[in-house]
């Protein structure tokens, strides 16, 4: 618990510069004698702190002290690295004199064990580029022009202020407030088909949840698949939300959009799968593999 907190009292004075000693017990919730203590156990360890007294004086660091390996644990040195591996994958991002300066430093080999890649299947330089960019407008706070494909069809160009990058069932989602809307929208990276980069800045917004979170917000819906769609269903769904029946058969019941992604992906099953609710969502599905049988039939 003490080591804990003697690193947490670092992290706070390279943060805020200085503190008190009052300040500091508040804030780790010790008495002053322990926080003095803490200061002459962190002083012994070898790190440059030291108490000023006086109308201005307080608890600070030696200028230009830098986090040496001493404060770090293994395990932190090692998820430091890690992250550094992930971010090096990503191009035009100078990770790599980082990670070969730290692992020089930790003395821990800077081997990469995995790889992470922001491209679909062929050229990957389009992708890794979109990614790139919105992560530096988000970082600098730039508005961004983008050219975007909708699900229902539509192109739309709209300028938007990017606030967040986001993962969710295999996609990647830019999370924005529109300025033609005047409201928050999410974007699908792989529809976004140009992005531009304008002169403009904008200030950092808080970003709304939904009461009761997505998932409140979507219907409830209960699929059967065959057995022989198994690699399918695992590829979009959570095992926890598959339920395996006697004849191999699997059921899903889950609350998700009920948009043109998910007829499409039922579509794409075939009779590989079964709508058990809700009826109009059955209805719907029946319609298009309809419309799809008589728009081919007539061409032949």
């Amino acid at each position: 618990m003490q080591e804990s907190r003697l690193f947490r009292i670092v992290y706070y004075l390279l943060d805020k510069g200085q503190a008190t000693a009052p300040e500091l017990a508040e804030r780790f919730e010790v008495s002053v004698r322990t926080i003095y203590r803490d200061i002459d156990a962190l002083s012994g360890a070898g790190i440059p702190v030291y108490a000023e007294q006086g109308r201005n004086g307080g608890i600070r660091l030696m200028n230009d002290f830098v986090l040496d390996r001493v404060v770090l644990s293994e395990e932190e040195k090692q998820e430091i690295l890690t992250a550094l591996q992930g971010i090096r994958t990503m191009q035009n991002i100078a990770g790599s004199r980082t990670l070969e300066k730290l692992s020089g430093m930790f003395q821990l080999s800077s081997e990469n064990w995995f790889e992470v890649d922001f491209s679909r299947w062929g050229n990957e330089a389009p992708d890794n580029g979109k990614f790139e960019r919105l992560r530096a407008a988000i970082v600098h706070c730039r508005k961004v022009r983008i050219r975007y494909a909708g699900s229902n069809g539509s192109m739309s160009v709209r300028n938007v202020e990017p606030h967040k990058l986001a993962y969710k069932a295999n996609a990647w989602y830019l999370k924005a407030f529109c300025c033609i809307k005047q409201d928050w929208r999410v974007f699908k990276l792989n529809r976004i088909l140009d992005l531009e980069m304008l002169d403009e800045d904008f200030e950092y917004r808080d970003i709304p949840e939904p009461a009761g979170g997505l998932r409140g917000e979507y219907p409830e819906i209960t699929l059967r698949f065959s057995r022989e769609a198994a690699y399918r269903v695992y590829d979009e769904f959570d095992a926890a939300q598959i339920k395996r029946q006697e004849n191999g058969d699997l059921i899903v019941s889950e609350r998700m959009p009920d948009d043109a992604w998910l007829i499409g992906f039922l579509l794409s099953l075939g009779t590989q799968v079964e709508v058990l609710s809700p009826g109009y969502l059955r209805e719907i599905l029946a319609r298009r593999a309809e419309e799809i049988y008589e728009m081919n039939r007539s061409r032949m």
